[in-house]
């Protein structure tokens, strides 16, 4: 059975970036960089939008390179030693670990499992059978695109729409990630579904689930040139681009209709209520692991 070696260490501030680069130009077959502090007290967040550099790192990070089992420990240490010198000791003493090969596509499976949204549906991997069938059952998988069910904010989406009375009614999906709330819409019972996102593998993924799904929603290419008026608008992004296209999306929303954005912290809500103001009243209507769900109805 083959295996890899793992060397990894601590490393301060932007130096990461840096030493990353080198390690791969070393021969690393690969290379991660994560909070020094995860999963402590001292663990320090940091949010970027997507498509976006971040522009801020970690004060400590652990980076960790993985190399075949050809290169000798001697040699690692000797590209270890000589990156400590040439970043002024940004880089820590490192450490080394046997990796052993892996069957990663079952140790994948294993870790998503069915997840019920309500009784009534569920979210369920395609190598898994639904827990009960009865219910609105969503076969997708984890992929390129967000939103899967597994996130909180995917999770109040899916919940809201479950509340909504969908029957006939148009709904966009704004940003459409997976393609998961606008399938959840069509299978709720809604007449005509748009998704829109930014990026193609977005676009191409959420028509794949949909057709895998045997439901009915139609997607474009899109941001902020997307036309039509909409009974119900739902846009799981972030707060920055939900704050940006305020306009857009409000648009997007008909007199009477109703929209429900997520992907905000709770103290983004102010920001965000602003943002919406000139249109409609939008406000906190549901909360999970710190994430809100804000909603509101276009009443002029």
């Amino acid at each position: 059975m083959n295996s890899w070696i793992e060397v990894s260490g601590a490393v301060k501030g932007e130096a990461a970036d840096a030493i990353a680069d080198a390690l791969m130009a070393a021969g690393a077959l690969a290379v991660d960089v994560a909070d020094l502090h995860a999963e402590s007290d001292g663990e320090q967040p940091i949010f970027g939008e997507p498509g976006m550099a971040l522009d801020q790192r970690w004060a400590d990070s652990r980076i960790a390179a993985l190399f075949d089992s050809d290169v000798t420990t001697d040699e690692i240490d000797a590209i270890w030693q000589q990156l400590r010198n040439e970043t002024g000791n940004a880089l820590g003493p490192h450490e080394f670990r046997i990796v052993p090969e892996t069957d990663w596509v079952r140790a994948t499976q294993a870790q998503f499992e069915p997840i019920e949204i309500t009784p009534l549906l569920w979210i369920v991997p395609t190598w898994c059978e639904p827990p009960n069938p009865l219910a609105i059952n969503l076969r997708v998988d984890p992929g390129l695109a967000f939103g899967t069910g597994t996130h909180p904010t995917t999770r109040l989406c899916l919940q809201w729409l479950t509340q909504q009375a969908l029957s006939e009614k148009r709904v966009l999906d704004y940003g459409c990630g997976s393609g998961i709330l606008a399938m959840a819409a069509s299978a709720l019972g809604a007449g005509d579904v748009l998704g829109v996102d930014i990026d193609p593998q977005a676009i191409e993924t959420s028509r794949l689930n949909t057709a895998a799904n045997k439901l009915t929603a139609r997607y474009e290419v899109s941001s902020d040139a997307t036309n039509g008026q909409f009974d119900i608008v739902v846009a799981n992004i972030l707060a920055g681009p939900l704050t940006v296209l305020a306009p857009a999306i409000a648009s997007h929303v008909k007199v009477g209709g109703r929209l429900a954005m997520a992907g905000i912290l709770a103290p983004q809500v102010d920001r965000i209520r602003d943002a919406y103001a000139p249109w409609l009243a939008v406000s906190v209507a549901a909360e999970r692991d710190g994430w809100v769900l804000m909603t509101g109805q276009r009443l002029a």
